[in-house]
């Protein structure tokens, strides 16, 4: 199983977001509008843009457990994206940490930040980076910017990879 297997709707309720992008390579990101790292959505869509043609897709994941920085609903948060002009997908609204943990983050929180870091996400914005064949790869801390080098370099390296 890799993470292109794991079930998971879109915001506006369309399954099997994942699926959709298999063979890509992605960078998922927890994100959350009211915090104050939610100016690195404009970033995260730079690089996806930038990198679509490349084979990236970025995929923003709200979730709320943060501070509950992410209160809205599912229209609310495609509002707050519309009027940014995003143009990645969200999934769900989804539980990254806890009990309720979706399969999702059970399968890339194992995966090592560059201090060794593993397991339950630190906060909004922590971002994963998962190979064309749908492993995780990489992790990046909440405050890496999405055009910081490493993780650049780190995306151009599997999106050679396809």
């Amino acid at each position: 199983m890799t993470v292109f297997d794991i079930a998971i709707a879109e915001l506006n309720g369309k399954p099997d977001l994942l699926a959709r992008h298999r063979g890509r390579t992605l960078l998922i990101v927890n994100v959350a509008s009211q915090c104050a790292l939610a100016g690195q959505y404009a970033g995260l869509d730079t690089l996806a843009r930038r990198h679509h043609e490349d084979g990236l897709s970025v995929i923003g994941v709200p979730c709320n457990q943060f501070g509950e920085q992410e209160p809205g609903t599912p229209e609310e948060i495609a509002g707050f994206c519309s009027l940014r002009q995003i143009s990645f997908p969200l999934t769900e609204k989804t539980a990254v940490n806890g009990a309720d943990r979706h399969p999702l983050y059970a399968a890339l929180t194992p995966c090592a930040d560059a201090e060794g870091h593993t397991g339950d996400v630190r906060w909004n914005f922590e971002k994963f980076l998962v190979s064309p064949t749908g492993e995780p790869v990489g992790r990046f801390g909440p405050t890496v910017d999405p055009q910081d080098p490493e993780l650049l370099r780190a995306v151009r390296a599997q999106t050679q990879m396809q």
